[in-house]
């Protein structure tokens, strides 16, 4: 990465400070063969009143993870400003060049946004975006929001997650927050490349940070979209941003969030070479440590026999893959098991 000190190449309309509604685009300069003045356009809305909070959401910061897209933009169009005490600031569709490219990775770099941060002014797009996310809107917010899904690389249980964290009392405050988003699950989580994501940024800046994982495998997610819509409205009336109390009941009938916990690697099966891979459960449903998650399949070698890959933990599994086609190293299923506090 480069210098993060120096000033942002992306400018924005918006006046951060004024009360009201406002809605308006970041423009993040991208010279093109066809434009060499192009810019992108990024869509932000923001809604203050009085002197509460300020909350930040964001979507599509992977362009083929829908629910948090559709949730963010309804709430920016229904928002009522007189009903708001703090600051709310929408961001639906983060990543716009892999939103219309509906893919992961920016099509612009072939970069995944949420690798770049905490970004650099002067790189390539994702590293300037990301940039200026992390300096700009970042110091001004109280509480982060990411709304993300499994995309195109596989599915997930309907989950809200977070980071452990050192400090007990923010450890504590997020915990109440993802309790209050109302998902069925939340996983508190260890990831194999975390230290470039925007959830660490926030954290850098002892900012409240809370991620979800609200479906994949490619579609639009009824549930997911469902929990989406009514858990950004739980985040505001559980900081006091708008009135009324969080829903928190759940399909099944329970009443609250079972909080779950991603303690290490062994959680992680990934598969061990490149081929078709059968898996033998989907997220949600109670696995067993040693228990096939599936069979890794050479259909063009006829005679070669399927590799079995096994869990190394008992739990429920969070994530599962999606392609039937995957390389070596591709993660496959993901264990969670219930949290212990400590």
């Amino acid at each position: 990465m480069g210098s993060t000190s120096a000033k942002s190449r992306i400018t924005c309309e918006i006046d951060f400070a004024k009360t009201g509604r406002q809605s308006g685009y970041l423009r993040a300069p991208l010279s093109r063969n066809t434009s060499a003045w192009g810019v992108v356009e990024i869509p932000i809305v923001v809604v203050r009143n009085g002197s509460g909070p300020t909350i930040l959401f964001t979507g599509g910061v992977h362009g083929d993870e829908y629910e948090g897209p559709i949730a963010i933009s309804t709430l920016a169009r229904t928002l009522d400003p007189g009903a708001v005490e703090g600051c709310v600031i929408m961001m639906p569709a983060v990543n716009v060049p892999a939103v219309h490219n509906d893919t992961r990775l920016s099509p612009v770099d072939n970069r995944d946004l949420n690798r770049c941060f905490p970004g650099d002014p002067r790189g390539v797009f994702s590293e300037m975006l990301a940039h200026y996310i992390d300096s700009v809107i970042l110091p001004m917010v109280d509480v982060s929001v990411d709304l993300h899904t499994a995309g195109h690389s596989g599915d997930s249980i309907y989950s809200t997650n977070m980071h452990h964290l050192e400090d007990r009392a923010a450890m504590k405050r997020t915990m109440e927050a993802a309790a209050a988003f109302g998902a069925p699950f939340n996983v508190v989580f260890s990831g194999v490349d975390e230290g470039a994501t925007l959830t660490s940024s926030v954290e850098r800046r002892g900012i409240l940070s809370l991620g979800t994982e609200l479906g994949g495998w490619g579609r639009v997610s009824v549930e997911g979209t469902r929990l989406a819509r009514r858990g950004v409205k739980n985040i505001l009336k559980h900081f006091g941003v708008i009135e009324g109390v969080p829903d928190t009941r759940q399909a099944d009938g329970s009443l609250a969030t079972r909080h779950m916990t991603v303690a290490d690697r062994d959680c992680y099966s990934f598969a061990p070479a490149v081929g078709t891979f059968e898996p033998r459960n989907v997220a949600g449903e109670d696995v067993h440590a040693g228990q096939p998650a599936g069979y890794l399949h050479f259909v063009e070698d006829v005679d070669k026999p399927p590799v079995e890959v096994r869990y190394k933990r008992s739990g429920v599994l969070w994530m599962s893959a999606g392609p039937g086609r995957v390389a070596r190293g591709d993660t496959i299923a993901v264990v969670m098991s219930d949290h212990v506090a400590t």
